[in-house]
């Protein structure tokens, strides 16, 4: 079986969710994992795909999608990688406050020097307000908690950190 990476990223409208999956389906693939997403009026979606086609033939199947310029597709195959548990256990952070330069680099940071793994990141400018949403393996989350509370005292900004339901993650 063949696994895919497919990005489509472009002008939002209706019905792009709609016309990917069902090109993809009529080739016989599966969607493994996706993300999909609004970002300031631009579509943006990431899934991976198994299945018997080939690349080129769904980069042929996806190609009248980006006729009108709107839309850039791009297919990369991708080697299966074994599943692997998590190393530690699902967290939640969130953070709001002013937006400002950094935050997310700050943020990253103190989760990879704590030994931990973002699985999920979400953010939102709403005005002058910042909020980043991201789930977390934490290997320590003690130590995740102390650095996360240090960043945000020194970005001036509101954090959290909560155990996730590993089951809805």
């Amino acid at each position: 079986m063949n696994e895919y990476a497919v990005t489509v990223i472009g002008h939002d409208r209706p019905g792009i969710i709609a016309d990917v999956a069902e090109i993809l389906a009529r080739l016989g693939l599966n969607l493994t994992d996706s993300t999909m997403t609004r970002l300031r009026g631009h579509f943006a979606m990431t899934l991976v795909c198994a299945g018997p086609t080939t690349g080129a033939a769904i980069e042929a199947a996806l190609e009248p999608l980006t006729a009108e310029r709107t839309l850039l597709v791009t297919v990369r195959s991708v080697e299966e990688e074994p599943v692997h548990e998590p190393a530690g256990s699902p967290h939640v952070i969130t953070l709001h406050g002013a937006d400002r330069l950094g935050i997310v680099a700050t943020l990253a940071r103190a989760v990879a020097e704590s030994g931990g793994n973002i699985t999920d990141l979400t953010t939102r400018l709403s005005g002058s307000l910042y909020v980043i949403v991201a789930e977390v393996d934490a290997t320590n989350p003690e130590r995740l908690d102390t650095a996360l509370r240090t960043a945000a005292q020194r970005l001036d900004v509101e954090v959290s950190m909560r155990p996730a339901d590993a089951d809805l993650l």
